[in-house]
């Protein structure tokens, strides 16, 4: 709902809310107008020109025009206007005269919507009052959006009940005035999980709505291509809504949000400086957003992290950004990679891998300065490291990360904490547990630069010709490890495959006993990259390896590769292990099975749903290679 807070409404909406407000506890005329005389000339500063009766009378009459267009709960919400006084009968302003020598005499009086009443109605009701006059369908419409915010975190469902009537019908007699149901709609549908509904509702509206929705229903779809990160087909969609109305004035954020997640930021710039200009042409007034753009003018990634900053309540994050640039740019740290003792090397019981068995095992040591403030670190920050090789914290932990702040405090005090990996990938974790974390520009200002940093920091103690392993059973390595993970994780989504490769093929230097399963994925990427050599001697590294994607992968390398027999050796192999992986490969049509969403069965339908959905692409585009599975293992 919108809070009505009187320290940042004006003059005038303040009188308009206290007044309903009143209306609500009073509901006779005559009480209501006494209480009018006594508290608006407390609250609006009037002329230095106009006396006390003047002030009186233009209270009053501000007053009558707010109750007359107010619906009235006692009335089953109908509008009850005041009878002007007989001319010849007292005035109602309290002064004793004649109406027709008082207020009579008055022109220009004010209009009152009784649209913007029931917005303030809708927030002042009890939930019974609302449901009243819900049932005698009293609430305009457009404003079923009001009541839908007041139901949305208890009550999504009652939602969908309340709003999708309104879409239901002919979509060209819906005007902007519904921009609000439209949104909530999608809001709830999110909320629901019901992703087709959505895409449906907005289909629609693109094809069938009035200009208005439609431009809105457009730049709903630019927002959700640009958080998949499909930015030309989103680039396309705002096109759309801006050929659609071109004054809606939502597209001048919509556009700098668009240009600065794709890092286009002296573009971004000069949209933010032609918006600027339209916008005052036109006489557009509305102080945030010529204040946004202002500042885009000289800086997109500002402007957008102070904006969201305000939207969350969270301005720490402009704060953690200017750190970030500043202590990102430090000389580089000298880490130590200090060996283990034997002992500690040996008592491992996991499985080493071929290539791996001369490895050096090591302990990331910081410099001494660092290592102290990293004791003091641990002591600040409110929550514990993300638990086994997960990079999420739970949703308590993510909160309290952004609501006891003093760890920033202390980054602010400390600028040599931006030479500790582990307070880095503890940066990176609270970017991550942010609220608009998803935001693709939000990753690129404030993760991007912690990633980078760490890269070279880890590439400067062990380059890549180093014979040094860092095992995640160490712990100090883990934060090392972890940034590498996510680095890999940010370099996909911005399709940047070369660069997750060469992130991947790091881990699995640095820790051969990949507890994150990154060998699955770097053997997705090299298949998918047309790299099948290297495919097939990752698969060797890993000869014991039940992740489909390393047994089934190091098939299709060799198939590809023309070593046919050898691709059949192993195909066998592969299936008396995880028998099911070819039945759902080399069917047309399967039903998904159940999925668990803490983990897969083994050798289970579900694990060959999931490489199904990830490679079935990849082996279908090899010419034969379905057919000669299905062949092999019918």
């Amino acid at each position: 709902m919108v809070h009505h807070d009187p320290d940042t409404m004006s003059e005038f909406d303040l009188v308009i809310v206290l007044a309903v407000q009143r209306i609500l506890e009073v509901t006779e005329p005559q009480n209501f107008l006494r209480w009018v005389r006594d508290t608006v000339p407390e609250l609006v500063e009037f002329p230095d020109h106009m006396d006390a009766l003047d002030i009186q009378r233009m209270a009053t009459v501000l007053g009558i025009a707010i109750w007359n267009a107010t619906p009235l709960p006692k009335y089953g919400f109908a509008l009850r206007p005041l009878t002007p006084p007989a001319l010849q009968g007292r005035c109602h302003c309290g002064s004793g005269l004649r109406y027709r020598d008082c207020c009579a005499n008055i022109t220009n009086l004010p209009e009152m919507s009784t649209d913007a009443i029931w917005e303030i109605l809708l927030h002042e009701l009890s939930d019974a009052q609302v449901r009243d006059a819900l049932e005698r369908k009293a609430v305009p419409q457009h404003l079923l959006a009001l009541v839908a915010e007041r139901w949305l975190e208890e009550r999504p469902r009652r939602v969908l009940t309340l709003l999708e009537p309104l879409f239901a019908g002919a979509l060209a007699e819906l005007d902007g005035r519904y921009e609000l149901a439209f949104d909530m709609l999608c809001t709830v549908y999110d909320l629901l999980d019901y992703p087709r509904k959505k895409d449906t509702l907005i289909e629609r509206i693109c094809a069938e709505g009035n200009r208005e929705l439609q431009a809105v229903a457009w730049q709903q779809r630019c927002t959700m291509l640009a958080d998949e990160r499909e930015f030309a087909r989103a680039e396309e969609a705002f096109a759309m809504a801006l050929r659609c109305d071109p004054e809606n004035t939502n597209s001048a954020l919509l556009e700098i949000t668009l240009l600065t997640s794709q890092n286009k930021l002296a573009v971004a710039q000069e949209r933010a400086q032609f918006w600027l200009h339209r916008l005052r042409r036109i006489g557009h007034d509305e102080g945030l957003l010529l204040e946004f753009l202002r500042l885009a003018v000289t800086d997109p990634q500002a402007a957008l992290l102070r904006s969201t900053a305000e939207m969350t309540g969270l301005p720490e994050l402009t704060t953690l950004r200017d750190w970030l640039r500043q202590q990102c740019q430090r000389p580089l740290p000298v880490y130590q990679a200090q060996a283990l003792p034997t002992r500690s090397r040996s008592s491992r019981r996991q499985t080493v891998p071929n290539d791996q068995q001369k490895q050096m095992a090591c302990e990331l040591v910081p410099p001494p300065a660092v290592a102290a403030l990293e004791l003091q670190w641990q002591a600040v920050l409110p929550v514990d490291k993300p638990t086994s090789t997960r990079l999420l914290l739970d949703d308590e932990d993510e909160e309290l990360l952004w609501t006891q702040i003093d760890w920033l405090d202390m980054l602010l005090q400390e600028p040599l904490l931006a030479d500790s990996l582990e307070v880095l990938d503890d940066i990176a974790t609270a970017v991550a547990a942010y609220p608009n974390a998803e935001v693709p520009w939000v990753e690129t200002v404030l993760l991007w630069p912690i990633l980078e940093r760490a890269w070279a920091i880890i590439l400067q103690v062990s380059p890549p010709t180093d014979c040094r392993e860092l095992p995640w059973l160490v712990e100090a390595n883990r934060p090392a490890l972890r940034l590498l993970f996510r680095r890999h994780e940010f370099q996909l989504e911005h399709d940047d495959v070369p660069g997750a490769i060469q992130t991947l093929e790091t881990m699995l230097r640095l820790n051969a006993h990949d507890n994150h399963g990154a060998r699955a994925e770097l053997m997705n990427l090299y298949l998918r990259s047309g790299q099948d050599a290297q495919a097939a001697a990752l698969a060797q590294r890993y000869p014991d390896d039940l992740f489909p994607q390393v047994l089934y992968g190091e098939v299709l390398a060799l198939y590809r590769l023309g070593q046919k027999a050898q691709a059949q050796a192993m195909l066998t192999s592969a299936v008396q292990q995880l028998p099911r992986v070819p039945t759902y490969l080399t069917r047309k049509r399967i039903k998904q099975p159940a999925l668990d969403p803490f983990g897969v069965s083994v050798g289970g339908d579900d694990q060959a749903w999931l490489y199904r959905e990830e490679m079935l692409e990849v082996w279908a585009a090899e010419p034969g290679a379905l057919d000669w599975l299905k062949r092999l293992t019918a």
